[in-house]
């Protein structure tokens, strides 16, 4: 009885798979089928009554809508005000400066600066920016897209100022500052690698390492080492900010250092100029990059960071329960206090100080809604496909298939499980609330370090969100490629596989050190 549950449960998933895969449909149209197929079976076979299966769908569309969907609408409405201003024109300029080659910009914008928007806002904010940045300098839109949906992984931990491993910490009673630390030790050597298959990625190819290693240990080193000291000594919230600012500081440094400034292949030019030479003074720098820094400091300031602020906002939000089901969780609704509202005041600040007008700014708002209706609506479903999926015990059956299967050998599948969670909800929060705690309980069970598991269950939710409909969906809207959802998932899935081994890998010979 329990295979049988396991592969009736595993259906929506296994239609995903084949929907974007192989028949490639588009994600909008493959996410609403899931949706409905697990909607039947959670009524027939689950015997989830009608009602709660609706109100679950409803909970998942709210869900959907805020924070995740204002987050990703907030941040493309800020992209094209910036390119109705002419702001993104001195930004791309701004960066040649740096490097003409396009794979030290893929390290400075995709890993960099990526990194930097996972730690501050999350929600999709780490593939929509960075991979709209990197189309707009020249960069193949796909290599774009899935560079940034792989490099998002193992940030996922620290992602939203370290929400994930924080609520990971409150699932599972394990102290939040050694949670951090285990999360970051077994996510320690594919941090390492990302960035050199960043380079592959946006290069080509294997090839596109000649000459660039120097600079790519730079890079990977520059962040991972304080990204490691500061999960391990101060905690989760912070890792990715002081990584990913010291990342970006030393992958200038060594673009001038090597003379990264090439006329190669690799070389990419501002549209209608060869060179991009001209000066650009220090007020049209600033003002062609207000946006990201006002981004900066209201998520800053807005965090747990900076308590007087945080605490006299975070109260101004709603508390609703929707799922009429038992144990229907409360949504709460954070009118202010919340990414996707600070990315759109900084956005329309940066826009007026860019001389942008109230009317530029509607005109590019219903544009932008207008174009991304369905990541919009590809969103609510993945997300509403989730909840029906958890509150059936369809999440809880699978899971616990594959606990009994594994045995001892538990630990090679442990980061699977926590993949499968990031595939379905997105989210790497979401990740450790549905399975935070079956790891650590399973560890103890099996006389496994608790702590050792729940790390590698965060691990696996940033592996898993590599492939999951909605990150592909977040991505194809950044770079206005809707409908190639099937393409970036044939195109990523052996990057997934290769992390879900490695992480089995590391999380198996971790428990056999630690015992």
């Amino acid at each position: 009885m329990l295979l049988l549950k396991f592969i009736i449960a595993m259906l929506p998933i296994i239609w995903l798979i084949a929907a974007l895969s192989g028949l490639k449909m588009a994600g909008h149209k493959a996410c609403a089928v899931a949706l409905l197929i697990t909607m039947t079976l959670a009524v027939g076979f689950w015997k989830s009554d009608p009602l709660s299966a609706v109100t679950a769908v409803l909970e998942g569309t709210l869900n959907a809508l805020w924070p995740i969907c204002l987050v990703i609408i907030a941040a493309l409405f800020t992209y094209n005000l910036m390119l109705r201003t002419g702001a993104m024109e001195l930004v791309k300029k701004m960066l040649m400066g740096v490097s003409r080659d396009k794979r030290v910009l893929a390290l400075l914008i995709g890993w960099g600066f990526g990194n930097f928007m996972e730690g501050m806002a999350g929600f999709g904010t780490a593939v929509a920016i960075p991979a709209s940045m990197l189309v707009g300098i020249g960069l193949n839109p796909v290599s774009a897209v899935l560079g940034c949906l792989v490099v998002n992984s193992t940030p996922t931990a620290f992602g939203s100022v370290g929400v994930p491993t924080v609520t990971l910490s409150s699932v599972t009673g394990l102290e939040t500052l050694a949670l951090s630390g285990n999360a970051a030790v077994i996510q320690l050597i594919l941090t390492c690698i990302s960035p050199f298959l960043l380079v592959c990625i946006c290069g080509n190819g294997i090839k596109a390492l000649k000459g660039m290693i120097p600079v790519t240990i730079i890079s990977a080193f520059s962040f991972t080492i304080p990204w490691f000291f500061t999960a391990k000594f101060i905690g989760p919230e912070l890792p990715n900010i002081v990584g990913s600012i010291c990342s970006m500081g030393a992958i200038i440094a060594a673009a001038k250092m090597f003379n990264m400034d090439t006329d190669s292949e690799y070389a990419v030019l501002v549209s209608g100029e060869s060179k991009g030479e001209e000066l650009i003074s220090a007020r049209e720098g600033l003002k062609a990059w207000s946006s990201f820094i006002l981004i900066f400091l209201f998520l800053m300031l807005t965090s747990t960071l900076c308590p007087p602020i945080h605490d006299a906002i975070a109260g101004i939000k709603s508390t609703v329960t929707v799922y009429v089901g038992e144990g229907g969780n409360a949504l709460s609704f954070s009118w202010i206090n919340t990414p996707g509202v600070m990315i759109f005041l900084a956005g329309i600040l940066g826009g007026l100080l860019q001389g942008a007008g109230v009317k530029d700014m509607t005109e590019i708002l219903a544009e932008t809604l207008k174009k991304y209706w369905k990541t919009v609506l590809t969103i609510c479903a993945v997300m509403s496909t989730a909840k029906i999926m958890s509150y059936s015990g369809m999440i809880s059956d699978i899971a616990g298939f594959l606990v009994a299967a594994a045995g001892p050998f538990y630990p090679l599948i442990a980061p699977l499980i926590g993949a499968l969670g990031g595939f379905v909800t997105g989210s790497g929060t979401s990740t450790c609330v549905l399975f935070g705690g079956l790891q650590s309980e399973t560890a103890q069970a099996l006389g496994l370090d608790a702590m050792w598991m729940a790390s590698a269950n965060v691990m696996g939710a940033g592996i898993g969100k590599m492939i999951c409909p909605q990150s592909i969906a977040i991505g194809t809207g950044a770079i206005n490629a809707m409908g190639s959802e099937s393409r970036i998932l044939s195109a990523v899935f052996k990057y997934f596989l290769f992390y879900v081994a490695a992480s089995g890998i590391i999380c198996y010979v971790g428990v056999l050190v630690c015992s």
